[in-house]
């Protein structure tokens, strides 16, 4: 059983005696923490903080990261605080195993919000010190590795959200060796059999191939050396998620799976590893469209490497990754490496290049937390922005910027800035105008056109694909209803106060703060925000503010309702007047409104026949008044009967884009052999322009009956 006396033999490589005695104190410490706490499997428990520790020195983490995984469950599990920690062990010690924590103290009704709640408050302390997940990792990756113990619905559950969230993770942060089991171990427990089959085909055809492997290994290091190169080539199996997945996206068997195995180049200089591309190509003919350079372009994780794949002997295809060992050092370790040269006494600029790229990373995890309307729809947007394929494309700069496989224009402008998403209006993709929707490939230059006054719009939301660009959507979004719901709940608490004769800014200003800590709101936009949307009632609100100013005279005012003159509206104000589906009120139709609680004014036509339960609660109706400055264009449908032949959809569309309209859906069904039913719905600026078209469609020959729809 491996003991705190090898953990320390280990340490000795690399860390100074002082430090390792810290090391063990803390162990020491959790070891009478936890005294008679046993895991799963019956084991003493503090063998889980040591096997923890453990791991993290294979990566040569310092002395305070090793300190933490020793206590790391010590806050959640034991009664200890974080302030007797930092007491004894000094505060980032403490604070590493408080952000590596679960919240324990919060019940939540759901495991899932639960699950979301932690992995937020991680992020939070993520913010403060990058050590936090890699003491996560090393935990999860324990965990993982002792899953049997464990009852088979926990097992799958725990290995889902390794696969989702933390193999993920752990590949953002460029630690590949971690990645690599946690993908497997969750895929050995979700699914066992496939896995072991998996397994012991892969063993049969190491057996298969092994002189065919052995034969090109030996044939590329003959070539490096009669070249002059220094290089060491190591043959590599691919892991069984991989292989798996494979097997999945190309459905095909196993046995014509040829690329399980791999071949890496490890080699000293930059200089060497393009060199020996050249070596390998002219030994072997390279497949066309399979090489990528990550040494000129690297990963957002800081990966760097050579990848080819060649035609080997017998058609079987070989896949050559060529790198300097500093770069597989980081390939295996990622973010860990930063610690591994700092263990040696010197800053490695790949290093610090990976340790500036994930602070990067995590300050826009907490910009999509900000965003984010709970942790739920945050853990979500985590999941989406994890580790896509990539493309890389140019700003007019030159500079490279890194997005997602499918990524839009609009996923670019967010890259760039939140403030340029937003004001975002038209793109050129290489000095050719584009549409916000287009899909980016790499290699693309890209100038984003901005306007002062442009908003997001709604529709983005279905082809944005980064996590960023869709919670910053989101937010400016709300904040934008947030803010018309302000400005509307203002007209209608106003409109009611002048039947009481007096407004908002004439009421004393002792009256309204009365009132909204009789409702427990904040403050007065909360209150304004509320009406707007139709969770308040504006009438009543006034009849509150009039009782609190002078008693009776809210008496007076309710006699005078009445009187009450319409709410004059354009089209144009935005997320909460809404116009209904059911009826497509357009400017000089008669129109209601209907006070929709979350929504605001959805506008009707009077005579839709969905508004009748409504006509005996006068508190949610509210007459309305079209503005003589309407610009807007608004959606109608007709119903046109007309005789079937040949050519009618393009009289049609080019009769109503002659009267200066839109087509914005149209279908056909046929009633009869000779009579078809023409379902129009066009985009009109009011009732006037609506008669001018039929009119022009009437003068149509063979045309029936037409019926402007909605009930």
């Amino acid at each position: 059983m491996f003991t705190i006396d090898d953990l320390a033999d280990r340490l000795g490589g690399y860390l100074p005696p002082d430090e390792i005695q810290q090391v063990k104190r803390a162990f020491y410490y959790a070891e009478q923490a936890h005294d008679g706490q046993r895991r799963r499997s019956g084991e003493p428990y503090v063998t889980h903080p040591l096997a923890v520790a453990n791991i993290l020195a294979n990566m040569h983490m310092d002395h305070q990261s090793l300190m933490s995984a020793m206590l790391h469950d010590v806050i959640e599990d034991t009664g200890v605080s974080k302030e007797a920690l930092a007491e004894q062990f000094g505060k980032p010690v403490a604070e590493l195993v408080d952000g590596v924590s679960k919240l324990t103290q919060i019940t939540f009704e759901d495991k899932a919000v639960a699950q979301a709640e932690n992995f937020q408050k991680m992020v939070l302390a993520m913010s403060k010190d990058i050590r936090v997940i890699i003491v996560k990792l090393a935990d999860r990756l324990h965990n993982m590795r002792t899953l049997g113990a464990l009852r088979p619905e926990k097992k799958r559950r725990i290995a889902r959200e390794t696969l989702e969230i933390y193999a993920r993770i752990a590949s953002r942060l460029g630690i590949n060796t971690i990645r690599v089991e946690l993908e497997d171990l969750s895929f050995q427990a979700l699914h066992p059999m496939r896995a072991e089959r998996i397994k012991r085909a892969v063993s049969s055809a190491r057996g298969h191939r092994r002189s065919a492997i052995r034969q090109i290994q030996t044939t590329l290091q003959k070539s490096l050396d009669d070249e002059g190169l220094s290089g060491t080539v190591v043959g590599r199996q691919k892991h069984l998620l991989s292989i798996y997945k494979k097997m999945r996206d190309q459905r095909k068997p196993f046995a014509e799976i040829m690329d399980v195995f791999g071949f890496r180049i490890i080699t000293e200089d930059v200089d060497s590893c393009y060199r020996i591309l050249g070596v390998v190509h002219n030994l072997y003919k390279p497949v066309p469209g399979r090489f990528k350079d990550y040494i000129a372009i690297p990963k957002a994780n800081g990966y760097q490497s050579l990848h080819t794949t060649l035609f080997g002997s017998g058609g079987m295809p070989i896949e050559v990754q060529i790198r300097t060992r500093e770069m597989e050092a980081m390939a295996n370790n990622g973010i860990a490496a930063h610690w591994l040269y700092k263990a040696g006494q010197t800053d490695h600029p790949i290093a610090e290049g990976s340790h500036a790229r994930a602070r990067e990373w995590v300050k826009g995890l907490l910009e999509m937390q900000r965003h984010a309307g709970d942790s739920l729809e945050f853990i979500e947007h985590v999941k989406n922005d994890l580790f896509p394929d990539d493309i890389y494309v140019f700003t007019p700069r030159g500079d490279i910027m890194e997005l997602p496989q499918g990524a839009t224009v609009i996923d670019f402008a967010y890259a760039v800035h939140t403030d340029i998403g937003n004001s975002c209006i038209a793109c050129r993709i290489d000095r050719h105008l584009a549409p916000l929707s287009t899909r980016l490939e790499s290699g693309q230059t890209l100038e984003i056109i901005t306007a002062p006054g442009a908003r997001p719009n709604l529709a983005w939301l279905n082809f944005v694909v980064t996590a960023k660009a869709r919670s910053a959507i989101r937010h400016a979004l709300k904040h934008q209803q947030q803010t018309e719901a302000v400005q509307l709940g203002r007209r209608l608490l106003n409109k009611a106060l002048a039947d009481f004769e007096t407004s908002l800014e004439e009421l004393p200003e002792h009256v309204l703060p009365e009132l909204l800590d009789e409702l427990t709101l904040k403050n007065e936009e909360s209150l304004l925000e509320s009406i707007g949307l139709g969770t308040r009632v504006a009438h009543v609100v006034a009849r509150r503010l009039v009782d609190l100013l002078h008693g009776d005279a809210a008496e007076a005012g309710e006699r005078a309702l009445a009187a009450q003159g319409p709410i004059v509206i354009s089209g144009a104000e935005g997320m909460v007047i809404k116009f209904a589906r059911c009826c497509h009120p357009l400017p000089g139709d008669p129109v209601v409104g209907h006070l929709s609680v979350g929504k605001g004014i959805v506008v009707h036509r009077t005579e839709c026949r969905n508004l009748d339960e409504l006509k005996g609660d006068p508190d949610k109706l509210f007459a309305l008044e079209w503005s003589d400055e309407s610009t807007e264009d608004f959606p109608v449908a007709l119903r046109i009967e007309i005789e079937s032949r040949r050519g009618l959809v393009a009289e049609l569309a080019s009769l109503v884009t002659d009267a200066d309209a839109n087509i914005e859906r149209i279908g056909i069904e046929e009633r009869d052999a000779r009579l078809s039913i023409v379902h129009l719905t066009l985009a009109v600026r009011d009732r006037v322009h609506l008669a001018r078209i039929i009119k022009r469609i009437r003068n149509l020959s063979h045309v029936g009956k037409i019926t402007r729809v909605g009930n």
